[in-house]
């Protein structure tokens, strides 16, 4: 599939139940095996923190502090091969004197970055964690979020528009419950919350329309992957309007309708209507069959499926280069085959993917394939 972005050093510092590590990886796939609770995620979760946001958990900075830290302060920082050429990026987090969160910081080659999205120049990553196997049957907000962290790992600014688009919805909210407001501002307010509005819905349908090419793409170019080809669906008011309906004119109609909803919304103390309701809406592709109907095992196999094309969506959007992978308890609920495919699919791929579980045997496809590590309370070592 071509050039990969590839992690060669990890070294921590007071993440989670590493006091201090210091880490040499390969380029292609790596395996964590050890006991619940010997540390494999939070090595995932710390590789997570070059995305924007708290990772993978979506835990709070200061719950990633080692119990035990001398100083308030963790730190991660990676070495990555790009061009074949090394690059040093990290971040860091310290807790203030009294108790508050400073703001995390970032740094490539030692000098300071504006912020971790200046990560996304360098390295892309994408993760799937146990709590994501049941995102079919579960609510549409983690639906929701799954599908923005798909287009934000391709459009960098998509997580700035969804801030920008909060931002503007809290003001209004806050009016609303006020009972008072200039009406003028209401009404530019409201404005630009439709530009953001409008902009998060064109980028999530395109996303999903170049999302689904793939999955296409991979059925049509003779159907060998074991996983089950996925059809989507962006169900929401905006998205369905901005289908057959220009953006200048989608964005006047939502303006629109949030001027005419103020009332309502005032009673229920919230905005009803927007992209922050949209829902992602996916479909076993071969039993024309909702995912959520779908069994456990189908479940998890549309999942990867679909994680394995984002793969594909965020290389053609990162100069052709697949992205790192981080699948925690990856082999769970897959039958042998299933397992086998899926690591011929890693490995055909070139992607740098890591991969945990507590059984090495369920790993056992990727003997000689793979960088065997095992990981005990904080301490990993070869093997």
């Amino acid at each position: 599939m071509g050039e990969a972005i590839a992690i060669r050093r990890v070294d921590l510092s007071n993440f989670r139940n590493y006091a201090s590590l210091h880490l040499e990886s390969d380029p292609g796939p790596i395996v964590l095996t050890g006991a619940n609770g010997s540390g494999k995620t939070n090595l995932l979760e710390a590789i997570s923190m070059f995305m924007p946001g708290r990772g993978m958990r979506s835990a709070g900075f200061d719950a990633m502090l080692h119990s035990h830290a001398a100083v308030p302060q963790w730190a991660v920082s990676i070495s990555i091969d790009k061009y074949d050429e090394p690059l040093r990026i990290g971040t860091s987090w310290q807790q203030t004197s009294n108790g508050t969160s400073q703001t995390r910081q970032a740094s490539i080659d030692g000098q300071p970055a504006k912020g971790i999205s200046a990560f996304g120049e360098h390295i892309r990553l994408i993760w799937l964690t146990p709590a994501m196997d049941r995102l079919f049957a579960g609510s549409a907000g983690d639906r929701r979020r799954f599908l923005d962290r798909i287009v934000a790992a391709s459009d960098l600014d998509h997580r700035r528009r969804l801030n920008s688009f909060e931002k503007l919805m809290r003001q209004r909210n806050l009016l609303l419950g006020e009972g008072q407001f200039d009406i003028s501002w209401m009404d530019v307010l409201e404005q630009q919350m439709a530009g953001q509005a409008i902009a998060i819905a064109a980028t999530r349908l395109a996303a999903i329309d170049v999302l689904q090419g793939h999955i296409d793409n991979t059925k049509q170019a003779g159907g060998t992957s074991v996983f089950p080809a996925a059809r989507l669906m962006l169900d929401g008011e905006i998205e369905a309007t901005l289908r057959h309906t220009p953006a200048v004119q989608s964005e006047d109609e939502y303006a629109k309708m949030l001027c005419d909803s103020r009332k309502i919304d005032q009673a229920a103390g919230r905005t009803l209507n927007g992209p922050h309701r949209s829902d992602l809406i996916v479909f076993h592709s071969e039993k024309d069959m909702e995912a959520r109907a779908c069994s456990t095992g189908e479940q998890k196999a549309l999942l990867i499926g679909l994680v394995l094309a984002q793969a594909r969506m965020v290389q053609s959007a990162f100069y052709g280069q697949m992205p790192v992978l981080l699948l925690d308890e990856i082999a769970a609920h897959l039958d042998q085959d299933r397992r086998k495919g899926l690591f011929d699919e890693l490995t055909r791929s070139q992607a740098q993917c890591w991969l945990t579980g507590t059984d090495r045997m369920q790993f056992e496809a990727l003997n000689g394939k793979a960088q065997f590590l095992t990981v005990t309370d904080g301490k990993i070592q070869q093997g």
